[in-house]
């Protein structure tokens, strides 16, 4: 049995519970940027969806198992965010909680259980439990930083989108107005035209990009 250079085993130091959350965006057309909430087990109130870690778990089982558990669905493949471990951020006890983030089209949350889980903008999540709010925060802070300077990376918008369809996906996402210009500049480098253009509606028809493909 390992012992330390003091003589104990790992079992003789306390040991903080674990636990994953999850920050699970998507756009919505009219409320813009939202995040999943998930009704609390009490009934009072909402938190994102997470759950305790569970013996010889890993975190992305433990985080699947959530998101299965709490709001019916699965099939996805949220990445660490970041570990929170202000030591009363629990209530319940010491409890480190490794958050994670995924932004998914809102068609991968069409099954999800509508009674018990709602989507809410970014900017109004409520009033959540622990240190959720600053998860959420956290997630949001994460992603427009993705979105300052790269051509939706989520795909949000299908493979391929016009110019005004992009910016106004990264809009919704930075959650103000971005210039057209400088965005054009910014992101035009970053897309391969299709050779396509839009087909009816009004106005000039619109040329069609899609995402070049990353360099190796």
């Amino acid at each position: 049995m390992f012992r330390d250079g003091s003589g104990r085993t790992l079992a003789d130091y306390p040991r903080p519970s674990v636990a994953v959350d999850t920050a699970l965006l998507t756009l919505d057309r009219s409320l813009g940027l939202v995040v999943l909430e998930v009704r609390r087990p009490t009934g009072r109130g909402w938190a994102l969806p997470g759950t305790f870690l569970h013996e010889h778990e890993r975190l992305a089982d433990a985080v699947n198992r959530s998101l299965w558990d709490k709001a019916h669905i699965r099939g996805l493949r949220p990445r660490q965010l970041q570990v929170f471990d202000a030591p009363g951020r629990d209530d319940r006890g010491w409890v480190l909680s490794v958050a994670h983030i995924q932004v998914v089209h809102a068609s991968r949350l069409e099954d999800r259980f509508h009674d018990s889980t709602r989507l809410v903008p970014v900017t109004q999540p409520g009033r959540l439990p622990f240190d959720h709010a600053e998860i959420a925060k956290s997630a949001v802070h994460n992603i427009r930083s993705r979105y300052s300077d790269e051509p939706d990376p989520d795909h949000l918008l299908g493979d391929s989108f016009t110019l005004r369809e992009l910016r106004l996906a990264h809009e919704a996402v930075m959650g103000r107005e971005l210039q057209r210009d400088t965005f054009r500049r910014t992101m035009e480098p970053r897309l391969v035209a299709t050779g396509e253009t839009t087909a009816g509606g009004r106005g000039r028809p619109a040329e069609v990009f899609r995402r070049a493909a990353a360099e190796s």
